[in-house]
């Protein structure tokens, strides 16, 4: 409750948090856009593949150009403003860089970006999700052993969902589910980058207009990515998934903790502490009211009669029970809130989610027969979806994780709908994430 006022301290002290941003893409331009009007903050460095394209989106979320004309890091260090550049391990490797924010949202690029800076003594602040969901427990462990932080980051839904259970656990509440709200129908599984847009409502040409990417997007419209942040909220809560994944139940709000709590008790949930994902659509595809598709929520039990009777009192809405409640956050701000996860590592060497364990695993799954000869595709593409499974069921099946299909010559058929495992494609075993991937397998499975 008090970054602010210690951020502004920092401001008066004349000592800021400096940071360099890897990726000035859609996420990293929107944490761009709030950096000049947080105090303590100096974004002392962007490295982006293409500098041009960093500019142009500087100027798109209003920064002046003068304001990141520095020809140097030094140089932006000593004046304030910000330097460009495409040198990545230059800014990580800068003894005067404090914190990493890494939003490239290449999984292997983003793995390689993370322990880089460990190795330069930097707290990392990781947008990619996708690749916390595939090596995060032990990239937590690398960055203990360095003595920095490695952290999820604010606004994006699984450091939100992360947030809500700590609030639970903090105010003494168990928590029996948490997650996130996503639009959903079985069959979107299955779409590609070409029926994306029928999906969401556009045209083609609308989506072309607003810059809008039609794989990133099918990455959310098939489950790729609630899988993915589903199983990085596990990692880092000590919440798990039920053996069959995410089954997408729909329900309005109000309806959350009468759906959210066990079997048993009339809900759907298979287990108490799980994570599920809920869906804004009924089961025929109509719009359900007052949904949580953008937003966030936990479920948590009152376990006496007094705390029952206090969520009566004060008009907390419950199942018939009144056992079961519910908190939620309607929407995420996504880029727009990052400043909380930095200034969270920065002054109190806090992260905002960081895994504790591997829990949970999102793995490959095969959209449509795949072929030998085939080439992956990764996340939103044509070839493969993500899958949320518990992390030992994962080990047990030698599966893929979804963070590492792409890229990757398949070698035998691939039956619609099952998972792809490593013997199926042919791995680099010397390529650096695989690497990390494998090591942290050993890790868990002795």
């Amino acid at each position: 409750m008090n970054l602010h006022a210690k951020l502004r301290e920092r401001a008066a002290k004349g000592r800021p948090l400096r940071v360099g941003l890897i990726g000035a893409g859609k996420f990293g331009s929107m944490y761009l856009a709030q950096t000049p009007k947080t105090p303590g903050v100096h974004l002392a460095s962007i490295a982006d593949l293409s500098p041009a394209n960093a500019r142009t989106n500087l100027q798109r979320v209003g920064w002046p150009a003068e304001r990141y004309a520095a020809p140097s890091i030094d140089a932006a260090l000593a004046s304030g403003l910000t330097h460009i550049g495409d040198d990545w391990q230059a800014l990580v490797a800068h003894p005067h860089i404090d914190i990493i924010v890494e939003a490239t949202g290449h999984p292997i690029a983003a793995v390689e970006h993370a322990l880089a800076a460990f190795a330069h003594g930097k707290h990392v602040v990781m947008v990619t999700v996708e690749a916390d969901a595939f090596c995060g427990p032990l990239l937590a462990r690398r960055a203990q052993q360095a003595g920095v932080v490695y952290s999820l980051a604010y606004g994006d839904q699984t450091a939100l969902i992360c947030d809500l259970v700590d609030w639970a656990r903090a105010a003494g509440f168990d928590v029996v589910a948490a997650g996130r709200g996503h639009k959903w129908l079985p069959h979107y599984a299955q779409s590609t980058p070409e029926t994306v847009w029928g999906y969401y409502g556009l045209t083609p040409e609308q989506a072309q207009v607003g810059g809008l990417n039609p794989k990133m997007f099918n990455s959310f419209l098939d489950g790729s990515k609630p899988a993915i942040e589903s199983t990085a909220v596990c990692n880092a809560t000590g919440l798990t998934p039920a053996p069959y994944g995410l089954a997408y139940p729909p329900a309005t709000i109000d309806d959350i903790p009468t759906v959210m709590r066990p079997l048993a008790d009339g809900g759907q949930l298979h287990h108490k502490g799980q994570v599920e994902v809920i869906s804004s659509l009924t089961l025929d595809g109509q719009p359900l009211p007052y949904d949580i598709r953008f937003g966030v929520w936990v479920v948590f039990e009152g376990d006496t009669e007094y705390i029952r009777r206090c969520f009566t009192e004060y008009g907390v809405r419950t199942d018939p029970s009144g056992r079961y409640a519910c908190l939620y956050k309607r929407w995420h701000l996504i880029g727009l809130e990052v400043g909380i996860s930095v200034a969270s590592v920065g002054l109190r060497h806090e992260s905002t989610g960081c895994p504790t364990g591997f829990r949970a695993d999102a793995v490959a799954t095969a959209k449509r027969v795949l072929e030998p000869g085939e080439m992956l595709d990764g996340e939103g593409g044509y070839t493969v979806v993500g899958r949320l499974m518990p992390a030992a069921d994962s080990l047990s099946a030698g599966a893929l994780p979804l963070g590492l299909a792409h890229g990757w010559k398949v070698l035998q058929p691939v039956a619609a709908g099952d998972i792809v495992r490593w013997s199926d494609v042919a791995i680099d075993p010397t390529n650096q994430a695989v690497r990390v991937r494998r090591e942290m397998e050993q890790m868990f499975a002795s």
